[in-house]
């Protein structure tokens, strides 16, 4: 944990907390489907549901973190949260829609989350506690199927009863993060708040795609080079649509994972992760060059995203790319997010997080609809989609290595 005052610990435990939830549920997913034709499309729908709504919520909620402070949209958001999690509590189909919905308009708090984190971290610490974000994500994929598996392991929890044990799991840790949102203090003091036009402005903006495109050219113009990151994190957002896809695949391809079987491999890849991304990030990503990495670990990620794809039905060979994975594309997220917050100031930085998060949002949707459509015809098609937009990353990333990094801003701006 990097040195800071109490607030950056609270975020991070507001983060996992989020995280563990949200992946406590995922091995229980694909019992709400899984009485409809062609299970695996619609939970792929639901996934494209939660996603693609971030495409006008993530704007939105980030202007509003500009204009009234970080600490209102969080509270708003687990409150979001808990709401969602109680929706799935009937095991319904219709529910698991609904509660995708409503999860996804909150969901868009990870861009107030980033600028926290960027507001409370002077320059020379900004890529290790944006790095420390995306490895407590990573502890939250450990904790979360590793709570559920527990509670279904320990106490012997019949099938029938599996789903709402592990949806009053994820209950009671939303209500949790309600708490723990409101004893945070401000990290945003600025307000300038919004008024109710630039607010409407900002629906219809983010709800208008080629406003969104606009807009972020404005912003490149402030912050050169802010552009091209974003549209690079898209193209990864596409290539890791794959971890969305994990759940489907493993369950309802050869594999044949069970409720169990799901959290023991997302603790084992979860682990491994955040003892990957906790060692690099602490001790590596601050003394290298930060695009040229991530052009690296895009181009030899590719051959592992092809390489899910030829499993069959052995866990030793999943496990086993796992940790390519792990040492690859799993470090690619926390070296943009950093690339992007140099390109930002405390004046619009929850804007940016929120743009470039719709963007996410808009390419999570896309990669959802199209590795549904190719899972319709074969379950291992997606990995070759999913490795083509990374190679796509790679690509662009050697086209750009040489962009000149902005200044810094002061320190004291940060805090």
């Amino acid at each position: 944990m990097p040195r800071s005052d109490h607030r950056l610990r609270l975020i991070y435990a507001i983060i996992l907390i989020d995280v563990v939830a949200g992946a406590a549920l995922g091995p229980v997913m694909p019992e709400f489907v899984r009485g409809l034709p062609r299970p695996q499309l619609w939970l792929s729908l639901g996934v494209g549901l939660f996603l693609g709504i971030q495409l006008f919520s993530a704007p939105l909620l980030g202007k509003l973190s500009d204009g009234y402070g970080r600490r209102p949209v969080l509270i708003l958001s687990a409150i979001g949260t808990l709401a969602a999690n109680c929706l799935l509590w009937p095991v319904r189909a219709g529910l698991y829609f609904a509660n995708r919905v409503s999860d996804g308009l909150t969901n868009g708090m990870y861009a107030t989350i980033r600028s926290a984190i960027t507001d409370l971290s002077p320059p020379e610490r900004l890529f290790r506690n944006l790095g420390f974000e995306g490895a407590i994500v990573s502890l939250g994929f450990v904790l979360g199927p590793m709570a559920s598996g527990l509670l279904l392991t320990t106490f012997d929890v019949e099938p029938a009863r599996q789903v709402q044990v592990v949806v009053g799991l994820g209950i009671g840790l939303a209500l949790l993060n309600v708490g723990l949102s409101c004893i945070l203090r401000e990290p945003h003091p600025q307000h300038t708040g919004v008024s109710r036009s630039a607010l409407g402005a900002a629906v219809a903006e983010a709800l208008h795609l080629p406003s969104l495109w606009h807009r972020l050219k404005a912003k490149n113009q402030l912050h050169p080079g802010l552009l091209q990151l974003v549209a690079t994190q898209a193209l990864f957002t596409l290539s890791i649509g794959c971890y969305y896809y994990f759940v489907p695949y493993i369950s309802l391809g050869e594999l044949r994972m069970d409720a169990r079987a799901i959290s023991y491999f997302f603790m084992f890849f979860g682990a491994l992760s955040i003892a990957i991304n906790y060692g690099f990030f602490g001790l590596v990503a601050d003394r290298i060059n930060q695009r040229r990495a991530v052009q690296w670990f895009a181009t030899l990620g590719v051959p592992v995203l092809l390489a899910y794809g030829l499993v069959g039905s052995s866990r030793l060979a999943l496990y086993s790319i796992v940790v390519f994975d792990c040492l690859t594309l799993s470090l690619i997220q926390g070296l943009l997010e950093g690339l992007i917050a140099r390109r930002t100031t405390s004046a619009d930085r929850g804007e940016i997080f929120g743009l470039n998060q719709a963007v996410q949002g808009l390419a999570s949707f896309a990669s959802t609809l199209v590795f549904a459509a190719l899972s319709a015809f074969d379950l291992r098609l997606p990995w070759l989609w999913f490795a083509l937009c990374l190679a796509g990353v790679a690509w662009l990333m050697s086209r750009h290595v040489n962009t000149p990094e902005p200044d810094p801003e002061p320190a004291n701006a940060l805090s």
